[in-house]
């Protein structure tokens, strides 16, 4: 039986934190609010859990979660490599709603899904759910909803979708807003917007310089999501650029880009 914590108040929002980082430890799915919409979390560490995670979506493993992180530091333990920009972006808008697509620690035991060897991170900017991530480690976290359906923007919300699938529901609250986290990725030497989410290509221009953009909008219905097959996509759209497969050649799938 799931069970609801109101995090408006001092104690119980105590008595959820700690009730949902026990299930996180024991392998079980919490819900928890961002400062973009709600999540459902797992141990990122636990392949029973991540796989119990994309079951209670309706999803494969060829849409792996991102990870959210608590700290700065947790999350340069799970990158291999931030690329020429990547602590410049993080300096500016984390904890916020900016997702990095870097290579990840070959030594990680993890097993998120078909990740091509990239992990997406994010540090959220929301007390209840950065108090968790401090308390149990990173998390995988994707949007809290049926795959395809709208994200859900309250924990009643979620709980209307994944109902007992979720142990815990962390209730901070509505979200301001349904706008996903802006996805980047940092494999090329030049980095490439992924999903256009809350921190629009102006800003990222202003730290990085050039930023390659998508054509995209970003995708409502289901927006906490890692695809590292979208940046294969940007690649071919981007074929005809000078010097594809040069210092851009390496990509999100770790290897060359593919015009499929």
């Amino acid at each position: 039986m799931s069970r609801s914590y109101d995090c408006s108040g001092d104690e119980e929002r105590a008595s959820g934190i700690s009730d949902a980082a026990s299930s996180v430890r024991r392998g079980e799915l919490v819900v928890l609010p961002t400062d973009t919409v709600y999540g459902i979390g797992a141990d990122a560490f636990s392949p029973t859990a991540v796989a119990r995670l994309l079951q209670a979506k309706g999803r494969g493993r060829d849409m792996p979660p991102p990870v959210l992180v608590g700290s700065v530091r947790a999350a340069h333990a799970l990158i291999d490599d931030l690329g020429s920009h990547g602590q410049d972006l993080i300096e500016e808008f984390w904890p916020g709603p900016l997702t990095i697509v870097c290579a990840a620690t070959p030594s990680l035991s993890w097993d998120l899904g078909d990740t091509k060897g990239t992990v997406a991170v994010r540090m959220p900017m929301h007390p209840v759910a950065l108090e968790l991530l401090k308390e149990v480690g990173p998390m995988a976290v994707s949007s809290a909803n049926i795959s395809g359906r709208p994200a859900a923007t309250t924990a009643a919300d979620a709980r209307a979708q994944l109902g007992d699938s979720v142990a815990v529901y962390l209730d901070g609250g509505p979200c301001a807003d349904d706008v996903p986290s802006t996805i980047v990725d940092l494999t090329y030497a030049v980095p490439r917007v992924l999903r256009d989410g809350a921190i629009p290509i102006e800003r990222l221009r202003a730290v990085c310089g050039t930023v390659i953009g998508t054509t995209a909008p970003a995708a409502k219905p289901d927006p906490e999501v890692h695809d590292p097959g979208a940046a294969e996509a940007a690649s071919a759209e981007k074929a005809t650029e000078s010097d594809p497969r040069g210092t851009e050649g390496r990509g999100a799938g770790g290897h060359e880009p593919k015009a499929e």
